[in-house]
C-alpha cells in the first residue's frame, strides 16, 4: 500500500469546527465496515483525502485520525493528562496480558511505570546482551543442516525462534523449549484475535462454541501455564538471587511505599513482558532480512561495517554506536513496516486544543504510525527502503515522523532491549551468512493482526561465509 498524502485545500475552519471527514451515513457502519477490512489503507486514505487531521462519526464513537508529526506530540507529549487508553482495547489487552504496565491507568500505571522502569534502562539492558549472544549463535549456528553451504530458511522461524530464546534467558534464566515452542504459536493466535475482537462492541464468554473461541483458550491456557510454571519454580527455589527481569519483578519496590508487586502484578508483567518481548522484535527483523536483502548494495555496506567494527567478535552494548548502518537499515525497516502500525486509540477526558482543532471531551483519537512514516511531505521516495535517511544528521525527517516504539509518557519501556536485541541478531546474522532473494521471491504483503506481519512469511537463501 502506497500513501501518498495531500493536504486538504478547505480553508481553515474556526476552532470550535470539526475537521474534514468521510460522510457518515448510515451510523458510520460503512466506515466501520471498512476499518476491519483494511485497517491501514482505509486510515492512509483519510489522510491523503483531508490532509493532517480528519473526522469521522461511527455508530456512537466521534473519531479524530492525527497524522501530522507536530500535532501528534502536541497531543501525545503536551497533554498526557487529557487522554486515557481507550477502553475497548485495554478490554481487549487485559485478556491477555493482565493488569500489566501495557493496560493499567492512572496510578496504578504511574506505580508500576516508576517500579519497572530502572529494569529497562540502557546500563541494565546492556547487561544482557552476552545473554542475546548466546542465543542468537546457538539459534543462527542451526540455521542451515550441519554442512550444508547454503539453503532456502523461513526466516519467520527463525527470528521467531531466537527472539523466544532470548526473551527467556533474559526474564527467566531459561533456554527454549517443547513448551516455549507451543507458546510461539499461541502468541501470534492470541494477537491475531486480540484485533479481531478489537472491532466488536464487547467480547462475548470464551466459552461459547463461536469461531475463534477454542483456539483462544487453548492459547492463552499455554501462555498463562508457561509464564505461572517458571514463576513457581523460581518461588520454589528459594532466596536465591537471579540478575534476570524476573527477578528484578520480585525484588522490586516502589520508593515512595516500600512495597513491592503483589504476585498477580508480577505474573501480569511476566505476560505482557514475554508476550511482546519477542514478537514484536521477530517481526522487525523479519521485515529489515526481507528489505536488506532486496537491496544488495545496502546490505554489503551493513556487512563490511559489522566485519569492521566487530573483526568476528559477538557484539555488546556498546558497540551499537559503532554500527550507525546497521542501526540505520534497522530504523529504516520499522519506518516502513512499523512491528505495531496503529498505537492505541486515546479518549479525551477534557477538552483538548490541536492547533486550529478543538478536539471535545469524550472523542475517539487514533494515531496511525503506518501512515505518518509513510508521508511524502516528510519522507523524499516514501515506500522506498533507505537506510540513508537515518544516517544522515542533515537529511533527518521532522521530529516524530518516526514513532515505532510510540512516544510521551506511554512510549515503549522495552525500546533499549528492543534495539540491543535487534542489532546483536542482525550484526551476527550477516558475520556468518551471506543473505539472497530465492529467484521466486515476490513482494511481501502485510497483514495487521496487532503486529504487522508478511501475509505469506519470508524466505531468504543464506549461504554460509
Amino acid at each position: 500500500m502506497d500513501t501518498h498524502a495531500a493536504t486538504s485545500t478547505a480553508s481553515p475552519p474556526s476552532r470550535a469546527g470539526r475537521p474534514p471527514g468521510p460522510s457518515s451515513r448510515w451510523f458510520g457502519l460503512p466506515l466501520l465496515s471498512a476499518l476491519r477490512r483494511d485497517y491501514l489503507g482505509f486510515t492512509a486514505q483519510l489522510h491523503a483525502q483531508y490532509g493532517d487531521i480528519a473526522y469521522a462519526h461511527v455508530a456512537f464513537e466521534h473519531a479524530y485520525d492525527v497524522f501530522s508529526p507536530e500535532l501528534v506530540r502536541e497531543l501525545l507529549v503536551g497533554n498526557p493528562d487529557g487522554l486515557k487508553r481507550w477502553e475497548r482495547g485495554l478490554e481487549v489487552f487485559e485478556q491477555l496480558m493482565g493488569q500489566s504496565v501495557l493496560v493499567t491507568e492512572g496510578e496504578v500505571w504511574q506505580r508500576q511505570r516508576r517500579m519497572l522502569q530502572p529494569g529497562f534502562s540502557p546500563r541494565r539492558v546492556a547487561g544482557y546482551a552476552a545473554l542475546m549472544g548466546r542465543a542468537a549463535a546457538k539459534g543462527l549456528d542451526a540455521a542451515l543442516p550441519a554442512g550444508a553451504p547454503e539453503g532456502r530458511v523461513d526466516m519467520d522461524a527463525l527470528f521467531t525462534g531466537l527472539a523466544m530464546d532470548v526473551i527467556l534467558r533474559t526474564l527467566f534464566s531459561s533456554e527454549a523449549s517443547d513448551e516455549s515452542a507451543r507458546a510461539v504459536g499461541a502468541v501470534q493466535v492470541a494477537s491475531a484475535l486480540a484485533f479481531r475482537e478489537m472491532f466488536y462492541p464487547m467480547t462475548l464468554p470464551d466459552w461459547l462454541p463461536l469461531p475463534g473461541k477454542a483456539a483462544k483458550r487453548r492459547a492463552l491456557r499455554t501462555l498463562k501455564g508457561l509464564v505461572a510454571g517458571h514463576i513457581a519454580a523460581r518461588r520454589a527455589a528459594g532466596a536465591a538471587e537471579h540478575d534476570d527481569l524476573l527477578g528484578m519483578l520480585l525484588s522490586v519496590r516502589d520508593e515512595a511505599t516500600g512495597e513491592g508487586l503483589s504476585a498477580q502484578e508480577v505474573h501480569d508483567q511476566c505476560m505482557v513482558t514475554f508476550q511482546a518481548g519477542h514478537e514484536t522484535t521477530a517481526t522487525a527483523l523479519l521485515w529489515w532480512s526481507r528489505l536488506i536483502a532486496g537491496e544488495p548494495e545496502a546490505l554489503e555496506r551493513a556487512r563490511r561495517e559489522v566485519d569492521d567494527v566487530l573483526q568476528g567478535a559477538t557484539p555488546t552494548a556498546a558497540d551499537m554506536a559503532r554500527l550507525p548502518w546497521l542501526g540505520a537499515t534497522l530504523k529504516e525497516a520499522m519506518r516502513l513496516y512499523p512491528p505495531i502500525p496503529a498505537l492505541m486509540s486515546r479518549r479525551a477526558t477534557r477538552e483538548i486544543q490541536l492547533g486550529e482543532w478543538r478536539i471535545p471531551k469524550g472523542a475517539l483519537v487514533r494515531v496511525t504510525p503506518w501512515v505518518i512514516q509513510r508521508d511524502e511531505h516528510h519522507f523524499d521516495q516514501p515506500t522506498r527502503f533507505l537506510p540513508q535517511r537515518f544516517d544522515d544528521p542533515d537529511g533527518k525527517a521532522p521530529r516524530g515522523a518516526s514513532l515505532p516504539f510510540g512516544t510521551g509518557p506511554r512510549v515503549c519501556i522495552g525500546q533499549h532491549f528492543a534495539m540491543l536485541e535487534m542489532t546483536v541478531i542482525a550484526a551476527m546474522l550477516l558475520q556468518r551468512y551471506e543473505l539472497q532473494l530465492p529467484g521466486d521471491a515476490t513482494p511481501c504483503e502485510p497483514v495487521m493482526h496487532v503486529t504487522l506481519r508478511p501475509k505469506d512469511g519470508v524466505t531468504l537463501v543464506l549461504r554460509r561465509r
